[in-house]
C-alpha cells in the first residue's frame, strides 16, 4: 500500500474508533498481536487489550469528543496530533464521576503491514482539569499531579506502567489531593505552634555563675520533641538541674515533657530533696499517663559555692563526670516516672573539684547510627570525654564529632540533648 492509502486507512480507523466511539473498528484496523509502546514505558500487548481500554474511556467519558489536527504518512509509518477532551461521568478505575472536564494532547505513529497496524507508538500529556486549574488560580494547592513515572496498573490490560494513567487518576481525585493539602497545611501550622510553645519552655539562657561554665544543646528528631531540660533558681543561691526523655516522638511526647516539667517545678516548691522530688512526680504522673508511657529524667541541685551536687535519677542516661582524664558515672537507682507507684529513688551527692565536669545527655547522642548501622555508643561517648574533657565547648565538640560519625547523609533518629557543668579551673 502506498503512503496515501496508508494516511486514508489511519483517518477512517481515526473517524470509527475514536469520533464515533465504534469498538469493531479496532479489528478492522489491527492485527491481532498488535503492540502499542506508550511512550515513556507503558505498553499494550494484544489488539484486545486496546478494545478494552477504549471500552474503558467510552464509559468512564461519554462525551469525549475527538479531533485529528495533523496527520503525515511516509513509507509504511503514519503519524497523526490529535487532541480530547471530555467529562467524567462515569467510574474510572474505581473512582466514581467527579464532573471533572479534562483535556488530552498526543501524537501516535503507526506502522502499517498489508493494510494492518502492527505495531504503534503514543506520547500523550494530560492536563489538569478545568476545575483544578480554577482552583490553583484562586491560590488553592494541590500536590505534584505528573509523577516521572506510572505506578497504577490497569488490571487485565497487560499495561505495565503508563504515566498518563497515573497523571489521568491524580487529576480526577484532585480535590481529594486539595483536601489533603489543607489538611497537612493545618498540621504544620499546629506543629509550628507547637514548637513555638517548646521552645519557649526551655531555659531562654544557661545560669551565669561565678567560677562555672555551663551550657546546653537540643535538637528534636521532629518539629516538637519529649527531651527537655531545665534550671530551676533556689532563693539561696543554689541551682536545680533537670534533663529528661519522655517516650516516643512527635506531638505526644512533647505533651508528656511539658506535663512533666511542670510537674516538677511545682512540687520543689515544697519539697527539696531531689529523691522525694522524684517519688512525688512520679505519684503523679502514675495516675494521669497512659498505660506504657515513661519519662526518664535526671534531677540534680547545684551549690555553686561549695560545689556539692545532691542528685537523684529516674531511670535516665548515667551522667559522666570528668577529672584529670579519666571518666565515672554517677550512679543512682530509680525507675523512669509514670511506670509504677511506690517507687523510691535513690539519692546520691558528691562535690565538683576545681577543673571537673559533668555531662548530663539523652539517649538520642548514644543510639545515633552511622551510615552502616554502627552505634555511636556509650565506650565512645566516655573515650571523647576522657581526652576531651577540658574542651571549652564540649557541647559542640561533641555535636561535631556526631555529624562526623554520622555522615551528611544522616536522618536524625531521636531527639538530642546536651548539658555540660564544668567547674572553672580558678575563679573568673
Amino acid at each position: 500500500m502506498s503512503a496515501e492509502e496508508n494516511e486514508a486507512l489511519v483517518r477512517r480507523y481515526f473517524e470509527e474508533g475514536w469520533v464515533k466511539r465504534n469498538l469493531a473498528a479496532v479489528d478492522d484496523f489491527m492485527v491481532p498481536n498488535y503492540v502499542e509502546h506508550q511512550i515513556p514505558d507503558g505498553r499494550l500487548t494484544s489488539r484486545h487489550s486496546l478494545k478494552q481500554l477504549l471500552a474503558m474511556y467510552y464509559k468512564a467519558f461519554p462525551d469525549m469528543k475527538s479531533v485529528l489536527h495533523d496527520i503525515f504518512a511516509q513509507g509504511d509509518k503514519v503519524m497523526y496530533r490529535w487532541s480530547v477532551s471530555a467529562t467524567h461521568l462515569g467510574e474510572w478505575l474505581g473512582i466514581p464521576p467527579t464532573g471533572n472536564h479534562m483535556r488530552a494532547t498526543g501524537i501516535t505513529i503507526y506502522r502499517i503491514v498489508e493494510g494492518k497496524a502492527v505495531e504503534g507508538w503514543s506520547s500523550v500529556a494530560i492536563s489538569r482539569s478545568e476545575e483544578e486549574q480554577r482552583w490553583l488560580s484562586e491560590g488553592g494547592t494541590t500536590d505534584k499531579a505528573y509523577p516521572e513515572s506510572g505506578d497504577i496498573s490497569l488490571p487485565g490490560l497487560d499495561l505495565e506502567r503508563s504515566p498518563a494513567f497515573d497523571a489521568l487518576i491524580r487529576n480526577l481525585t484532585w480535590r481529594f489531593r486539595a483536601a489533603e493539602a489543607r489538611e497537612r497545611e493545618r498540621i504544620e501550622h499546629e506543629l509550628q505552634v507547637a514548637r513555638r510553645i517548646q521552645q519557649e519552655l526551655l531555659p531562654e539562657a544557661t545560669p551565669e555563675l561565678d567560677g562555672w561554665q555551663i551550657a546546653a544543646y537540643y535538637g528534636p528528631a521532629r518539629e516538637v520533641g519529649g527531651d527537655f531540660y531545665d534550671f530551676l533558681a533556689f532563693p539561696d543561691g543554689r541551682i536545680g538541674l533537670v534533663v529528661g526523655d519522655a517516650t516516643g516522638h512527635g506531638m505526644p511526647a512533647a505533651l508528656m515533657m511539658a506535663t512533666t516539667r511542670g510537674m516538677l517545678r511545682a512540687v520543689v516548691q515544697s519539697l527539696e530533696s531531689p529523691g522525694e522530688v522524684l517519688a512525688r512526680v512520679n505519684e503523679a504522673m502514675v495516675a494521669d499517663v497512659p498505660p506504657s508511657t515513661f519519662v526518664t529524667c535526671f534531677y540534680g541541685i547545684l551549690d555553686p559555692k561549695s560545689g556539692h551536687l545532691v542528685y537523684a535519677n529516674a531511670g535516665h542516661d548515667l551522667p559522666y563526670l570528668w577529672h584529670g582524664g579519666a571518666t565515672e558515672e554517677l550512679r543512682a537507682r530509680g525507675m523512669p516516672l509514670g511506670l509504677m507507684p511506690g517507687m523510691g529513688y535513690e539519692q546520691k551527692q558528691i562535690t565538683l573539684k576545681r577543673g571537673e565536669g559533668v555531662l548530663f545527655y539523652s539517649d538520642g547522642l548514644v543510639e545515633a547510627h552511622d551510615p552502616h548501622y554502627e552505634m555511636f555508643g556509650f565506650p565512645r561517648l566516655r573515650a571523647l570525654l576522657a581526652d576531651h574533657g577540658e574542651e571549652r565547648s564540649l557541647v559542640d565538640f561533641l555535636m561535631e564529632e556526631l555529624s562526623s560519625f554520622t555522615g551528611q547523609s544522616w536522618e536524625q533518629e531521636d531527639d538530642i540533648t546536651l548539658l555540660t557543668l564544668r567547674r572553672s579551673p580558678s575563679l573568673s
